[in-house]
């Protein structure tokens, strides 16, 4: 019985990727120091998994910034915009490509714009969307993954090389012309699969692992048939080849038959996700094909149940016996945080919690206890973990009854706005006094070395409070100038106090705990701190009233309140699995509830819930997202629904697909939204037009996840853009999403064009008129 691992994080236990690509693009270290900082990574990932007991370690599964953009380059998919670095200067090279096509390129005479990013499934990661053409031509065009498999090769570790199987890959792309499917592309890919697994076996690999998560997924019979012809062909041309396919986050369900008679050597099963679907496997499986159990949560940083576990493990091992059965997490690793013994402030984690937890180096350890529990009665792990596991069941930290009653007491009323938007718009119209396109930021501002050292040295107690105050007031007040200078019309705080739009939130919760270290990766070199909800959440004290009532005292402008919603938190978190997420969900809500009121009563008349997770949640089962959005859309409208008419609720979500889910945002109520549509020419508006969107909208017009300075004509284009689908006295003008990771010069840039581009199109529309 084999220890199998899908994937492990890549960002470092102490982010040293992130501080080394940022370094790069800062121009601080060269392009052989970044290299460097990636191989000592990937060595350490490998001799961890070794001295773990894993039998089949990955290769191939670090990036320097998206696994996807890898295979996006591997294969020559690579939009002939990008040809245009290398003509403008021949010192560039690949690297420069790769991150132009990340980041955008600004520099040498030219601007080119970055590929369109969204979320990889329903997890928090985002990657590189890849662009098809009809005419695509596919070449191998990079050494990545030989060169690693080499690498850990000459350090003794024989590696399964881990490749984004092809029908996924090009399910997750975007035609970029018309009349053509890019399923069409398929024959064209697999000639480079085919190089790609010929230079591979040629090396030494006995493994190859084919990550295909698009059979999580209601798939047509054409996608099907797609799986059918991928995997058959390669069989037939690599007969000898030991092929791993991997699918997770969700059951095969309808998948389930042609999955089991795809001809691969092992299957892997998500058991976390979808546990329902074993006994269906436990049929369908026909020898020679091996199960891969995924029963560690790649997802989550709970202790694994091994009671759980060894209840699949043996039933699987007594119908297909140990050879055919390999233990392994139920996804890759990534989304996990890298070592729970890097975690030493009990002030932060409690001892009692840690000892429930387990992060990715944990996991492993996990995967091998369950091997020794399976194969050689080891009792003596058993106990301790049902000792762990009985602790965190009996624990009063969690469960509180007042919290409880609460969520009971919920009732319609408490999910409905006093007046239709049709009413309060009108209201807030003469309430607020705004112009035509009224400009905001979607509220944060950049953060600096300079404020996260601040807050690092009030944490620590190296400052007073006092000081500490004094210091954010200055910088609120600088930024509040600021804005009115450059004529923004509705104004934010710039949450320099925040150090993430999550934890900042957890931090003055009750039931949650909190991490040094337990970074996961987000996009490139972008990473978060999820805060861990370990029991029964509440509000014991305002939150945010204090800095935006100290901002709005400084001028006369509107300035928005700033939260975080219910289904956000909730995503963004690490979430407890002891109970049902809505109800934690509704706690949030609640939460959330009491500090609107508070700041409406201290005179916020605009409050902002951000729920830039929404879309990121949604079961990628269609039959199963009916309940998802009810449950969504009643926590939204619990949180946000006891205001005055004249309070004007905004809403903002992230990269989102909004076709399917358009019905309950607008369900949701909010009077304005504000969405990320840059990156995508206005597309996602299409979804609002075709549904008749009765409420605000504030479309993205330059994207913030980039260093690139749109110009002024380019964010006219796109409001042009809005135009054409929406009517003028709905739209609003912002940033694709909040400006904490971008730089102030930058910014400054940024947001005077955008305030030049309202204008423009504010005087022009009132020409026409």
């Amino acid at each position: 019985m084999l220890k199998n691992n899908l994937g492990y994080p890549r960002i470092g236990s102490r982010r040293e990727l992130k501080k080394a690509c940022e370094a790069y693009w800062a121009g601080k270290i060269s392009q052989t120091e970044l290299l460097e900082t990636g191989r000592q990574i990937r060595l350490h990932n490998w001799q961890l998994q070794q001295q773990a007991g894993i039998d089949l370690i990955p290769s191939n599964d670090f990036s320097l910034y998206d696994h996807v953009l890898d295979l996006s380059l591997t294969v020559g998919a690579i939009p002939a915009r990008y040809q245009e670095i290398l003509n403008a200067n021949p010192q560039n090279n690949s690297l420069d490509v790769y991150f132009a096509m990340a980041r955008g390129y600004q520099k040498e005479g030219l601007d080119i714009k970055a590929l369109e990013m969204t979320k990889w499934y329903d997890t928090n990661y985002h990657y590189l969307v890849p662009e098809f053409t009809k005419n695509q031509t596919f070449s191998l065009s990079s050494d990545k993954i030989f060169n690693e498999f080499d690498e850990a090769k000459s350090a003794g570790i024989l590696t399964k090389p881990v490749l984004l199987g092809p029908v996924s890959y090009l399910l997750l792309g975007k035609e970029k012309e018309a009349d053509f499917h890019r399923l069409e592309l398929l024959p064209r890919l697999l000639s480079v699969y085919y190089d790609i697994i010929e230079r591979l076996t040629q090396q030494g690999a006995v493994w190859i692992q084919f990550d295909e998560p698009c059979l999580a997924l209601d798939l047509s019979y054409k996608e099907k048939d797609a799986l059918r012809t991928a995997y058959g062909t390669i069989r037939t041309r690599f007969p000898q080849l030991k092929i791993m396919l991997a699918t997770y986050f969700d059951g095969l369900r309808d998948n389930l038959l042609v999955a089991s008679l795809l001809p691969v050597c092992t299957l892997h099963v998500d058991l976390v996700r979808f546990p329902s679907q074993f006994e269906n496997l436990l049929t369908a499986i026909h020898e020679p094909m091996s199960l891969s159990l995924g029963v560690v949560d790649g997802r989550n940083i709970w202790k694994n149940d091994y009671t759980r576990s060894l209840t699949f493990i043996q039933k699987a091992i007594d119908k297909l016996g140990e050879a055919r059965v390999m233990i392994a997490p139920s996804c890759s690793l990534l989304h996990t945080p890298c070592d729970l013994e890097l975690e030493k402030d009990e002030t932060r984690l409690p001892s009692e919690i840690k000892q429930w937890m387990a992060f990715a180096k944990q996991k492993l350890q996990e995967i091998n206890d369950l091997y020794l529990i399976a194969t050689q009665g080891n009792d003596a792990k058993w106990a301790q973990n049902k000792a762990d596991i009985e602790s965190r069941r009996r624990s009063p930290l969690i469960h509180k009854p007042h919290v409880k009653q609460r969520i009971d007491a919920l009732s319609e009323a408490d999910t409905q706005r006093k007046s239709p938007f049709s009413t309060r718009q009108h209201l807030q119209k003469a309430f607020l006094q705004l112009p035509t396109f009224p400009t905001t930021t979607i509220g944060s501002f950049p953060q600096t070395d300079a404020i996260r050292q601040l807050r690092a040295r009030y944490k620590s107690g190296e400052i007073s409070p006092q000081h500490y105050e004094e210091i954010i007031e200055n910088h609120t007040k600088e930024a509040i100038k600021w804005q009115e200078e450059i004529g923004l019309d509705v104004l934010v705080h710039g949450e320099f106090e925040r150090n993430d739009m999550v934890e900042y939130f957890g931090e003055l919760l009750e039931g949650y705990a909190f991490t040094q270290n337990g970074w996961v990766q987000s996009y490139g070199s972008r990473c978060v701190k999820p805060p861990i909800i370990y029991g029964d959440i509440e509000r014991p004290h305002p939150m945010t009233v204090r800095w935006a009532t100290y901002a709005q005292s400084l001028t006369s402008k509107p300035v928005k309140g700033m939260l975080t919603g219910p289904i956000t938190i909730l995503q963004w978190s690490f979430v407890r699995d002891d109970q049902a997420r809505s109800e934690t969900m509704f706690q949030l809500a609640l939460a959330i509830r009491d500090e609107v009121l508070d700041l409406e009563k201290a005179g916020i008349r605009i409050i902002q819930i951000d729920e830039a997770a929404l879309r990121e949640g949604l079961p990628l089962r269609k039959s199963d997202r009916q309940a998802y959005l009810d449950h969504s859309v009643k926590a939204f409208r619990v949180a946000s629904s006891a205001v005055a008419d004249q309070t004007q609720i905004h809403t903002h979500m992230c990269y989102s697909e909004f076709n399917d889910i358009i019905e309950s945002i607008a369900e949701m109520d909010a009077d304005v939204i504000t969405i990320e549509t840059s990156r995508s020419q206005m597309e996602l508006l299409e979804a609002f037009y075709t549904f008749n969107y009765p409420n605000e909208i504030g479309p993205g017009v330059y994207d913030i996840h980039s260093p690139r300075v749109p110009s002024v004509e380019e964010m006219v284009q796109l409001l042009e853009k809005a135009l054409a689908v929406l009517p003028a006295d709905h739209l609003w003008v912002n940033p694709d999403c909040g400006l904490k990771t971008r730089r102030w010069p930058e910014t400054e840039r940024a947001l005077k064009n955008m305030v030049q581009a309202a204008q423009h199109v504010r005087e022009t529309i009132n020409e026409e008129v």
